[in-house]
């Protein structure tokens, strides 16, 4: 499907680095995760000393040490109290929307998947802003993730400029699959909320391909400005805000999730 950004389309994290080896916890020491599919830079240049601090004190009590078998991941049993629900966001980056949904949300749990470590090593350091009991971190493949969680179990996903692999022969390697669209629907609640973000008119028109074609998902726009325009609730990331001054928009997806529990 073409998507123009001068019209509405029908119906209803930038390209990195090669792999680098078998990813180790950035705390130190191998995980114990399934092996992860994650295609780019783990690391960036290097931390300064108060997120390497932060990294290295918080991450271990944190992060998700080990998957279960598929499906049986419930993410209330992460965390020490009761929330009203927990929320998801797959490639968190440097972890700026997340703490300020966290923040506009408080009676709400997050959990994170981002296996980049100055992602994780900035989410650390803002985390006491949000308490550290309201968030669990997964440091690796968010596909592996999203595969061990139990059916109905999150209440709304984010998955925000994550890379569009423009190359045509990369596009394989895209997030926004017809098996992650899948295992979202499966994830989500009905009623639950799914958020998507690009600056890429080519990644837009193949999540839009993928998620029309699901019938578990309706795409809530009505009118253009719905997916061009961010809406109040939805904070700006950072990357957004380099797309922006580099000239690029960015677009706005929104989907339900309808029907029954899978």
């Amino acid at each position: 499907m073409a998507v123009s950004p001068g019209s509405a389309p029908i119906s209803s994290a930038r390209s990195r680095a090669p792999s680098t080896p078998e990813p180790r916890d950035p705390a130190g020491g191998a995980r114990g995760a399934s092996p992860s599919r994650f295609r780019g830079r783990r690391h960036g240049r290097r931390l300064r000393a108060g997120r390497a601090q932060a990294l290295a004190e918080r991450l271990p009590a944190l992060a998700i040490a080990r998957l279960p078998a598929p499906g049986t991941l419930d993410p209330r049993t992460l965390f020490p109290r009761a929330f009203d629900a927990v929320w998801l966001e797959i490639g968190f980056g440097g972890g700026e929307h997340l703490i300020a949904q966290a923040k506009a949300n408080p009676a709400v749990a997050f959990l994170g998947a981002e296996p980049f470590v100055n992602g994780i090593a900035s989410l650390m350091a803002e985390a006491p802003a949000i308490g550290l009991d309201r968030l669990r971190v997964w440091p690796e493949d968010g596909a592996d993730l999203l595969a061990a969680l139990s059916p109905a179990s999150i209440g709304r996903a984010f998955v925000l400029f994550a890379d569009p692999w423009p190359k045509t022969r990369h596009h394989k390697r895209r997030f926004v699959s017809a098996d992650n669209v899948a295992q979202l629907a499966r994830v989500l609640a009905p009623g639950a909320e799914l958020r998507l973000a690009t600056d890429d008119v080519g990644y837009l028109s193949w999540m839009l391909e993928r998620l029309l074609a699901h019938p578990q998902f309706r795409w809530r726009a009505r009118r253009p400005a719905d997916w061009r325009t961010r809406p109040p609730d939805w904070p700006a990331t950072r990357y957004e805000s380099k797309a922006r001054a580099a000239g690029r928009p960015a677009y706005y997806l929104s989907f339900e999730r309808v029907g029954t529990a899978s």
